[in-house]
């Protein structure tokens, strides 16, 4: 069962839905900062809002919100990747080079039975 569980956790499907959970999550940051910085302003500049006061800002965009977002977004990204998905790669290449190095298993009962009815044609 434990070997049986290492191979669920280490398949190629697991590592990368859990990565793009992950990576979906920051990217909703952006999403957010783009929305808040830039759409809303927009809409309260046409709806005369006096609500848009940011600490950075570009005209009526919030250029500081943004900003972070992608930060965050890229330190995200940096800590998934460097610490799931490099590690995962290595196991993952380690475990197919073992798989690769093991000797190659014998033949089956009916490939054995197949190769005798070969030789028996022959003869």
């Amino acid at each position: 069962m434990l070997d049986e569980f290492k191979k669920f956790i280490l398949k190629g499907n697991v590592v990368d839905l859990s990565t793009g959970v992950i990576i979906g999550a920051a990217f909703s940051g952006i999403v957010k900062a783009f929305t808040d910085g830039i759409v809303q302003p927009i809409i309260g500049y046409f709806l005369d809002s006096k609500d848009l006061n940011q600490p950075i800002r570009l005209g009526i965009f919030d250029i500081g919100m943004v900003i972070s977002a992608i930060l965050n977004f890229l330190i995200v990204a940096a800590v998934v990747f460097f610490l799931i998905i490099k590690p995962m790669n290595y196991v993952m290449a380690m475990m197919k080079a073992k798989e690769e190095a093991a000797p190659p298993p014998g033949p089956t009962p009916t490939e054995v039975l197949l190769t005798e009815i070969r030789d028996a044609l022959k003869k």
